[in-house]
């Protein structure tokens, strides 16, 4: 596949006096190409000024603006480790209940259980006793008084109308509690409007173990080799802010753009750090555009809305109907007047969030996406059929939809246009022990996903396009075991 988008018509001449941004999007597992594509770019010495991210792309945005990108792909990293395989599991409530479920149909099984068992030993016995073995009889007698003990009027017809009553008991305890915690815990939550059973089901599943898995990454990143424990979100994100701004412009740090969509404004809601020579711009800009409302989906995060910074981060892994939205409350200073609002990643906000990052002073882009070029004639697959498999390929089908719409709507926007993506990802978005793929007949896990993403990022772009460019700066041999890397001539400030 071509480095750049020559059906598009983009240049693919890269020049690194100008101002480059790396934007990541994708849901779930595309956080794991995110990572390998990252780990080409950092290997090869690609200068990179501004982060952007949405959905699962703001986890590698957020690394990689503070120099910690390293630990998305190394081994027992965030993408590398066995815990990996929790990312939205199903909500502890739901689980709670369905095995509670399961026990009460499993009691009522119990008596359909032992007619067929009698079905299989009855006759078993009987050709045992054809051809003369004594066992068969034995057999027959003791399952007869097995079923004379199951079946006694103190034995099933008295346990088992209990064991289901407990059970069902249990279940609607289950329910309740899932209800009545969660609003103990957030309370600003609004009253909500329906149904209460649909109140209890909710989402079916949680997106608060991502969150909470890649904020201890960013807190294992700041923290060093300090072992503290971590701090609430509000506190997490004013430190990363903080850092960030402290370090934005030195080696390793990057200015970031990423987005979430507010349910309840119905808007996009973009969160940015940038440096001072295009801060005041970015912001300026918004103030008297559309009727001066569109500030209101501005989020400064190197002001006093710093704290939102893990909410950016919560918002882009809650996904539209599949979990609950992340509930964020803004300040009394903040444009919304301590409003609470609910936010969502939104697959079709890939354009916006280009459009933020030209507002952003961006003049080429490197675009990496895990999903593969829409699908021609003859290269229909077959469906899944498991819940979370419909899900991933709903939510995959319209974000690649998305992407070419918006990679269309912005080519002309900047003066390079670089994109990374597979040409075949068997992966699903929710695949995260790894899936089955069917054009090879084997097994795919999340590691093999990563390396692709590295594979990739020199294929598509830093052998043709950067070595196409012979600005190279031989950095010497390469370690055991990798490739051999040739660095990119880096400009001077003045070229900048």
């Amino acid at each position: 596949m071509a480095a750049s988008l020559p059906p598009l018509g983009q240049s693919t001449t890269y020049s690194p006096g100008l101002r480059t941004a790396v934007v990541l999007v994708g849901i779930g597992t595309a956080g794991a190409y995110h990572a390998g594509v990252l780990q080409a770019l950092r290997e090869a010495g690609v200068k990179v000024d501004l982060v952007a991210g949405r959905g699962v792309g703001v986890v590698g945005a957020l690394f990689a603006a503070v120099d910690g990108e390293a630990s998305l792909w190394q081994d027992g990293g965030v993408w590398r480790s066995p815990g990996i395989v929790r990312l939205y599991d199903w909500r502890g409530t739901l689980k709670a209940a369905l095995r509670t479920l399961a026990v009460a149909l499993l009691a009522l099984c119990v008596p359909l259980i032992a007619l067929v068992g009698a079905a299989i030993v009855y006759p078993v016995a009987f050709l045992l006793g054809l051809v003369g073995v004594d066992a068969g009889g034995s057999m027959a007698a003791w399952y007869a008084a097995l079923l004379d003990t199951l079946f006694h009027p103190e034995g099933l017809p008295l346990l088992l109308p209990r064991l289901v009553f407990l059970a069902l008991l249990a279940l609607l305890g289950v329910l309740v509690v899932g209800e009545v915690v969660p609003r103990v815990r957030a309370r600003w939550r609004r009253r909500a409007r329906g149904l209460v059973w649909w109140r209890i089901i909710g989402a079916p599943l949680d997106a608060r173990h991502a969150t909470s898995r890649f904020s201890g990454g960013l807190w294992k990143i700041m923290s060093g080799a300090a072992r503290m424990a971590k701090p609430s979100a509000p506190d997490l994100g004013g430190r990363y802010a903080e850092l960030l701004s402290d370090n934005v412009g030195q080696p390793g740090f990057r200015e970031i753009v990423v987005t979430a969509h507010d349910l309840d404004a119905r808007r996009d809601v973009v969160f940015s750090l940038l440096g001072k020579e295009f801060r005041p711009a970015f912001f300026a800009r918004r103030l008297g555009d559309e009727g001066g409302d569109r500030h209101l989906e501005l989020v400064d995060l190197a002001g006093a809305a710093r704290r939102h910074t893990m909410d950016a981060l919560a918002g882009a892994l809650s996904l539209p109907i599949v979990t609950e939205a992340h509930p964020v409350r803004f300040s009394a200073g903040s444009p919304w007047r301590g409003e609470t609002h609910h936010l969502v990643d939104r697959p079709a906000a890939t354009a916006r969030l280009l459009e933020e990052v030209s507002n952003a002073g961006a003049e080429q882009v490197i675009f990496v996406s895990a999903l593969p070029e829409s699908r021609g004639p003859h290269e229909i697959e077959s469906t899944r059929r498991d819940a979370r498999g419909r899900a991933g390929d709903h939510l995959a089908a319209t974000e690649t939809a998305a992407l070419r719409d918006a990679l269309m709507a912005w080519r002309g926007r900047f003066q390079a246009v670089f994109h990374i993506r597979p040409t075949h990802n068997p992966v699903g978005p929710f695949d995260f022990a790894g899936c089955y793929d069917e054009r090879s007949d084997r097994f795919c896990r999340l590691g093999e996903l990563v390396e692709r993403g590295r594979d990739d990022g020199y294929r598509q772009f830093v052998d043709p396009v950067i070595g196409a460019s012979g600005e190279w700066i031989d950095t010497g041999p390469a370690a055991s075991g990798q490739r051999a890397v040739r660095r990119p001539a880096m400009p001077t400030s003045a070229g900048r």
